[in-house]
Parts: structure tokens; sequence; C-alpha cells
């Protein structure tokens, strides 16, 4: 659920206007989404990777979480200043297909396991 509102957030920042209100809306759809997503992920880590591993792996992805909060926006800045800010929506939406594809391969893994 939460891919989908992002998407349709990112779907409104693609939409050539000259309002401001329409990529600012579009930015509060896409924090929205995303807002639920890192409780989530904590949250199935035991159904993932099995309570004996639930420290190490919840360890792994703060780190990795704080490591993309600390280097993602000043990455997009440097982008931004030597480019342009209109491929802001194609850095947002390069980073959801890369969510998306990585949420359904561990699915896959998992279904993988639990059949074997």
């Amino acid at each position: 659920m939460e891919i989908v509102v992002i998407v349709v957030g990112l779907a409104l920042m693609f939409i050539p206007t000259g309002l401001d209100t329409i990529p600012l809306t579009a930015l509060i759809i896409i924090g929205l989404g995303c807002a639920p997503i890192y409780p989530s992920i904590i949250h199935s880590i035991p159904f993932n990777f099995g309570k004996e591993n639930s420290q190490s792996v919840i360890g792994i992805q703060m780190a990795f979480a704080y490591v993309g909060t600390t280097f993602m926006p000043p990455l997009f800045g440097i982008i931004s200043q030597h480019i342009t800010i209109a491929l802001f929506p194609v850095y947002i939406l390069i980073f959801t297909l890369l969510m998306l594809l990585s949420t359904e391969r561990l699915n896959k893994m998992k279904s993988v396991n639990e059949r074997n």
C-alpha cells in the first residue's frame, strides 16, 4: 500500500504546472507513503529473518537507515547543483523502484525458503 501512495505522489510531481502547491502536495503525499515503511520493516524482521537473528538485522537496518538519511540529501544537492533540481522526481523514482525490487526479492527468497 505504501508504494502506491509514493507512486501517486511521484505522478503528481511529474505533472508540469506553474503552481507551487502541486509539487508541495506531492512531497507531502510521498512523505505519508514513506512514513510507515521503516516501522513496518523493523516489525517484520522476526518473520523474515527469524527471532534468533532479529537483533543483528535490526542493527544493520538502522545503520543503513542512518547512512541513507546522512548521504542521500547531500548527494541530491550535488546532482541538482551540477545538473538541475528538475531531476528530483526521477531521483525519488529510482529509489522507489529500488525499494520495490528489494522488497519483492526478499519476499521471493522467503517463499522459496518456506517451500524447502
